[in-house]
């Protein structure tokens, strides 16, 4: 049986139009429940790698949950045996969720913290003992073999199949509007709406992402989705458990994109690099000699393309760091030295 989704249910995605290409956070609606599932003859068990991927899932369905916030839809992985981490944008403003498991209990859940600069999220269970994965802190190489397991659209514990395509990925225009979008885990694995917070899984069964967005084919897509890495997860997650906050690196500038039209304005002797629209004069690089108008072509030895190339590099930083920097200014080159600040979200 398929199914026509209705067009509210289409906008619940929450659509960030940027550079042309529509950004969909993964969240769907629980007044819009998925068609009845179609009755299918038995399967004959599979042979070679699928039976591999038949029993990961098995083993790894149960740390995968749907989170309920009011009228939304999303989920969330087992980061501890009463502890279960997602997005903020899930939860957004609700304290208390319902968490459905796999095995299809639900139990209440409290939302302890959040963070919206990483769009992280952790939720204490009323249910405890619960199954906790393994959570693989280096990154996978692009090629690796990868599942998604979430619930799309509502249907609780789904999983698509896919590669890892690529890493350091930001979504084009993203980094004016949150840092959460830059420095993830691109994948083919088929992320739709309410896979938010469910988790990228490799062929061991470990959580390699926490699925954070896609772009759709309404914008020329096909099949790119996005996470944020399994190291930042736990890093951001074990913070907010024990601080209730995530200290993050800071600089104290607001950035943009260098355009064929303010490169000529500023008469700037460079095509690209992170422009410098605003200084916080209480901010941490205030005292750095970066002025408005600026561009940063080069951030601690790393070559600067963009805005998402200096936030990617920001966040290998730590508080109190100092940092060297390449910036143009019209027609020279100047090197300035950079103090990194912190800051919660």
């Amino acid at each position: 049986m398929t199914s026509t989704l209705s067009p509210r249910t289409a906008r619940i995605c929450g659509a960030i139009t940027a550079a042309a290409i529509a950004l969909s956070a993964c969240t769907t609606h629980a007044d819009n429940p998925p068609p009845p599932s179609a009755t299918t003859a038995p399967a004959t068990a599979p042979l070679g790698p699928a039976a591999g991927y038949a029993d990961l899932v098995d083993r790894v369905s149960p740390s995968v949950v749907t989170v309920q916030a009011g009228q939304g839809l999303g989920s969330g992985v087992v980061l501890r045996p009463d502890v279960v981490v997602t997005n903020q944008h899930v939860v957004g403003t609700q304290r208390e969720v319902t968490i459905a498991y796999a095995d299809g209990a639900r139990s209440p859940g409290t939302v302890v913290a959040t963070d919206t600069i990483t769009d992280l999220a952790v939720v204490r269970t009323d249910r405890k003992n619960l199954p906790v994965p393994q959570y693989r802190t280096d990154l996978p190489r692009p090629g690796e073999p990868a599942l998604a397991i979430g619930s799309p659209l509502g249907f609780q514990n789904s999983v698509t199949a896919g590669i890892i395509s690529g890493l350091h990925r930001e979504i084009p225009g993203s980094a004016s509007q949150t840092q959460s979008l830059v420095d993830l885990i691109q994948t083919d694995a088929s992320i739709s709406p309410g896979n938010s917070g469910g988790a990228l899984l490799d062929t061991q069964g470990r959580v390699i992402g926490i699925n954070e967005a896609y772009i759709p084919p309404a914008a020329g897509a096909v099949s790119i989705g996005f996470a944020i890495p399994a190291a930042t997860v736990t890093s951001v997650a074990d913070q907010l458990l024990t601080n209730g906050t995530a200290t993050h690196p800071y600089l104290g500038i607001s950035l943009g994109r260098l355009t064929p039209d303010i490169q000529q304005q500023l008469g700037v002797r460079t095509d690209h690099g992170a422009l410098v629209l605003g200084i916080d004069q209480d901010g941490p690089a205030a005292s750095s000699g970066i002025r408005t108008g600026d561009v940063i072509t080069e951030f601690a030895g790393t070559p600067i393309r963009g805005v998402e190339d200096l936030l990617a590099e920001l966040r290998h930083t730590e508080p109190g760091q100092k940092v060297p920097a390449t910036l143009v200014r019209a027609d020279t080159t100047q090197k300035v030295t950079l103090t990194i600040g912190s800051r919660t979200g």
